[in-house]
């Protein structure tokens, strides 16, 4: 009789066992559906060496901060999605948006012509000028004076194209890099006479580097915006919130902020 109680005991016993496994797998299966109800992530590239747009203060963390991650960061938090930001060099962006790695970019990227044919954009939140920037012995007063000179721009950059078209009339020779330290570096080691770089950017390497000068010529072609591949529905959501900013001023606050900051 006692082995047949042990038996019904140790019965029970593995079946409370069993019950809690299964509830315990229940509770998990349950964690999973909240997990799938969690905002959707975006991924957002961009090309984190462009100040005060998008950039690193190593002295404050290794984290890309700056005026287009402040935007970013407002955007998608409003239209409720988690935001993660991938760093890679500007030349790549376009294509990450085209291979679905990206599925937008923020990059201080014009809305060109030419851009409009692979990538959409919203609509415009800055406008900026282009500076060429040289050594300060370097007699460069004009963009007459490039001739005959060796002149850099960043890879894919509206830069680039400004550099090709003043190229064609100016007569000299253009090379490219894919970071804007490298432009400067080249300039300084002689490599470079000169170097082709967006207003607000050159700013900040102009006052950091007591041995290179700069001036500011034409307004770029079309104002900065946001990237998306084409046809997607995140263009018409990104612009309905950027035009709320725009008009409320936040944008405007923004902008502020980090040209302040430089």
């Amino acid at each position: 009789m006692k082995k047949i109680i042990s038996i019904l005991l140790m019965s029970v016993l593995i079946i409370g066992i069993l019950a809690a496994c299964g509830g315990a797998g229940d509770q998990s299966a349950g964690e999973g559906d909240n997990k799938d109800s969690d905002a959707k992530v975006l991924k957002m590239a961009t090309s984190g060496d462009y100040a005060p747009f998008e950039y690193i203060d190593t002295a404050k963390g290794d984290q890309i901060i700056g005026l287009d991650i402040d935007i970013a960061k407002a955007i998608t938090e409003r239209l409720g999605y988690e935001l993660e930001i991938q760093d890679m060099d500007f030349g790549g962006l376009i294509s990450a948006l085209q291979s679905g790695q990206a599925d937008f970019v923020m990059a201080a990227m014009s809305a060109t012509d030419e851009r409009k044919k692979s990538v959409d954009f919203s609509d415009t939140y800055y406008t900026s000028k282009h500076v060429i920037v040289s050594k300060k012995d370097s007699g460069i007063k004009s963009s007459e004076d490039l001739k005959g000179k060796k002149v850099g721009a960043q890879l894919g950059s509206i830069q680039e194209e400004k550099a090709k078209e003043l190229a064609e009339t100016t007569d000299f020779t253009y090379e490219s890099r894919n970071r804007i330290p490298e432009l400067i570096q080249e300039i300084l080691a002689g490599r470079l006479d000169a170097a082709i770089i967006e207003d607000t950017v050159a700013k900040g390497y102009l006052e950091e580097t007591k041995d290179i000068a700069g001036i500011t010529i034409e307004d770029a072609d079309g104002g900065y915006a946001i990237a998306f591949p084409k046809d997607s529905e995140l263009t018409e959501e990104f612009n309905a919130e950027l035009k709320k900013m725009i008009e409320n001023g936040e944008i405007e606050q923004i902008i502020k902020k980090w040209f302040d900051a430089e």
